[in-house]
């Protein structure tokens, strides 16, 4: 009776060790099988096809004006992507043999909104919405959809153009960025959290917003327009439904919109536009520095006291300004006789300029004035600083 005892317990706890090993590594083989995900949601017509382009419904004003005018140019982008992860116990020396050759994959869906901005099928978004995607899909507001292949992206401006096959689509306005103004009432368009086209209303609550880290680039329009998960790559427009800006990012903490959003200005997303269309990249001058503010007392110990400009943190070895004698320590005083203030508006600057031709940078090291003449490089494509969001 022992004995049968005895086999009776080493079996139980054989079976609870094989039964935790189970569920610790491969749970699904304890699961019933999960109903089919749903599809996609349609995208519903938000405002009706006009028959010429800007026309609108009689006697709508305001916001649904906007609206109505606006809505049609935006997309919902639909991504996919191969997502493959090997078991943590393959190679192990005494569990690796049950799952050698054991492997997790399958899709990870994305979602994010576009502007259609050309009627013969390109579409600005946001870089982060499609990034590392295997297959894109966009759909319309009037329920068509079409698949989308990448023109090019700009990852320093998190900015993408798309390109679909679908001809005389309606093509958004695009507005006088020099116009905008605190306070005046802005629409965000888009498709947060795949729910379908969305229109919320606000202001816009700051101009020229920097130093956020999100981007290389920054001047970013703040608005307290609700934007949300699936918002990104989709149109911030004025009254008129002209579009101010692309919404690409939120202050959250809780992953909602907490009434601070940031766009993407007009002006610059059409730069890039423009750059990509043409060319397929986007090209920057360079100069191989590491830039940050002088403060007051950086100023007093580099023998600069009350001087504005900004300061070399770091030189390139081998770059542009290094061949042109800049070294870490000198204070920027002017590009091209244009005072230097601050360190974003300075790499704009430089941005601007043409790789291959020479400016004059005016220097302060150790109290003596300085003249460089820096031929301008090209500007390296760098990583994206932010996961999507």
């Amino acid at each position: 009776m022992l004995r049968l005892w005895q086999l009776f317990c080493q079996a139980v706890t054989f079976a609870v060790a094989v039964l935790f090993v189970v569920w610790t590594f491969h749970p699904e083989w304890l699961r019933r099988p999960l109903a089919p995900a749903a599809p996609l949601p349609t995208i519903r017509e938000v405002a009706p096809a006009a028959p010429g382009e800007g026309e609108t419904t009689p006697g709508l004003s305001g916001s649904a004006h906007a609206a109505e005018r606006a809505s049609r140019s935006v997309v919902s982008i639909y991504t996919s992507r191969e997502v493959t992860r090997d078991n943590p116990l393959r190679g192990h020396p005494l569990l690796g043999p049950l799952f050698d050759g054991e492997s997790q994959s399958g899709e990870q869906p994305g979602l994010g909104s576009g502007v259609i901005v050309s009627q013969n099928g390109y579409i600005l978004t946001n870089n982060h919405v499609i990034e590392a995607a295997d297959a894109i899909e966009v759909a319309l507001a009037d329920g068509r959809t079409a698949p989308a292949l990448v023109v090019g992206i700009d990852p320093d401006t998190d900015l993408a153009v798309l390109r679909i096959n679908i001809a005389d689509l309606p093509a958004v306005t695009f507005a006088d960025p020099s116009r905008a103004r605190v306070g005046e009432p802005v629409l965000a368009i888009g498709n947060p959290f795949g729910v379908g086209q969305t229109v919320t209303h606000g202001i816009i609550s700051a101009l020229g917003r920097s130093r956020l880290n999100l981007n290389t680039f920054e001047n970013f329009i703040q608005t307290d327009a609700a934007i949300n998960p699936g918002n990104s790559g989709g149109a911030l427009v004025d009254m008129n439904g002209n579009l101010l800006g692309i919404n690409t990012a939120i202050f959250t903490r809780n992953g909602g919109s907490m009434g601070i959003g940031f766009a993407i200005p007009v002006d610059l997303a059409r730069g890039v536009l423009d750059q990509i269309i043409r060319s397929g990249s986007v090209t920057r001058g360079w100069m191989g520095i590491e830039m940050q503010p002088l403060t007051a007392e950086l100023a007093v110990s580099l023998d600069a006291r009350g001087q504005q400009g900004v300061l070399v943190a770091g030189v390139m070895r081998g770059g542009p300004a290094a061949r042109a004698g800049v070294r870490p320590g000198d204070i920027i005083i002017a590009i091209d006789r244009e005072p230097a203030r601050e360190a974003a508006a300075l790499l704009n600057q430089v941005a601007g300029l043409a790789p291959g031709s020479v400016t004059q940078v005016d220097l302060l090291r150790a109290g003596k004035r300085l003249v460089a003449n820096v031929e301008i490089g090209r500007r390296p494509t760098e990583p994206r600083r932010r996961s999507p969001g």
